[in-house]
Order: C-alpha cells, then structure tokens, then sequence
C-alpha cells in the first residue's frame, strides 16, 4: 500500500473547557474523493482550519505528501500543494473574474512574473492566458470579463475553485462547496467537482447527503470533534453508530 497523500495522527485542539478536536486520526489517499461529514458543531470546519493552516493544533501532527507541515503557515501549505474553498466566498469583488484568477497564477512561485509594468508584455499576457484556461475548466471562459461581484453566487463558487486551480495544487480542501447554492447551482457544483476529481485530489465538506454520495470514494464522519467512522459510501450508509449519530436524519 502507498503511502497516502494527507496523513493526521492524533490532532486535538481545545477551546476554553470544550474539545473541537480530540485525537483525530484521518487519511486521504492520492487521487480519491473523501468526503468529511458530521452534524453542525461536529468540528468539520475547526479540522479544515488546521490542515490549511489557519490553525495550529494543541497535539498531533500533519504529513503532507511525505512532509510534516504541522507548524507551516496557509501561504507554506499553498505553496507546498494544498489550496482550499471557503464556506464564504473569498473572491475580490471589484476585479473582474479574470484578474482573480490571474492573481492566484501570480502568487505561484513559478510564475515568474509581476504586475510592475517593466515586466515583458509577453510575460503578461501568458499569465492571463492561463488563467483563461482555469476560468475555462469551471465553466466561466464567457464571463471572464464580469467583476466578481457582479456574479451569481454559484458563479462566485466556482471562481474561487478556479483561484484555488491556479495554485496548482496537489490537493483541494472544499468546505461546504454548496452553501446557499439552489438545486441547479449545486447540480453544477457536483458536476464540476466531479470533473475536477480526474485531475486533483479532494477533501470534500459537505452537507448535502446525496452529493456526498455520488462524488465520495470514502467518507469520513466526525461528531463531537471525534471521528466514529471511515468507510466506502456503502458501509458509512449502513453504519449503525452513524445512523444513530447523523445520517438518520438525512436518510
């Protein structure tokens, strides 16, 4: 068996007299779907936090891609291969779509370029070319030009997927990538996710149960900061102790 991509060895992370996380154990293996669910308050976000580096654990460690990044800062893990989705969108409103993407392209360390205006026109306009072709890959090549804020909330969604692409990542954190999307904007959603899955790893967290389940290759549940299973779709949906715990009410 190889080793997996994202390994954490017993995270716990205390706030005031309430456990977030307690002694979590959690992989994901390179070119899977794993999905992340549990009920509200269950620490799903307060996990994510901690592997995207937002913050640091009071106990255990994080390997990624054969490195522990623990202690490393958002910007370290971005660059060592890891991006992430917010519940809230995380987009420059009064730039236009094509101009966020570009500057996630330019905050890579290949990128090798600047916006200062001594820098090769040349250069310039193989930066916006690429991030044509990320806008591309999530559905926006056609409203490229529109100022963020003035798309959809959908739309929104899916350009923040395609600034986390730019980063070039090895593996994408998606938190709550369906949040107050309506049913076609989250049937895209799925379907775009989908599409990325051939191409990049995914932690996926989610409440929507039937999108879960169609994207996830394994599934994950965490409740009260504690993680109770891991499974294939079929065994976490046939869990007692899960259906007990959380899947009940959605089933």
């Amino acid at each position: 068996m190889t080793d997996p991509l994202l390994e954490v060895r017993g995270l716990s992370r205390r706030f005031a007299a309430v456990d977030a996380l307690k002694d979590v154990n959690f992989t994901v293996a390179a070119g899977e779907v794993h999905a992340l669910i549990g009920p509200n308050g269950a620490g799903k976000t307060t996990f994510i936090h901690h592997l995207s580096g937002a913050l640091f654990p009071d106990a255990g460690k994080i390997h990624f891609n054969g490195s522990e990044i623990t202690r490393l800062r958002m910007h370290q893990r971005v660059r060592a291969g890891m991006a992430r989705s917010w519940q809230i969108t995380n987009v420059f409103l009064g730039l236009s779509a094509l101009d966020n993407v570009a500057l996630a392209v330019q905050g890579r360390p290949d990128a090798g370029t600047s916006f200062r205006f001594w820098r090769p026109v040349d250069r310039e306009a193989r930066l916006f070319e690429e991030a044509r072709t990320f806008l591309e890959q999530v559905g926006l090549g056609e409203r490229s030009g529109r100022l963020a804020g003035e798309l959809s909330h959908g739309e929104q969604r899916a350009l923040e997927l395609a600034m986390a692409l730019a980063t070039r990542p090895q593996l994408l954190l998606l938190d709550e990538p369906m949040a107050g999307t309506g049913p076609e904007e989250s049937a895209r959603m799925v379907e775009l996710i989908e599409h990325l899955a051939r191409h990049v790893t995914i932690l996926l967290v989610e409440h929507d149960m039937d999108a879960v389940f169609r994207l996830a290759d394994r599934i994950s549940v965490l409740v009260n900061g504690q993680l109770i299973c891991t499974g294939t779709p079929d065994a976490v949906r046939n869990d007692a102790g899960v259906r007990r715990a959380y899947l009940g009410d959605h089933l």
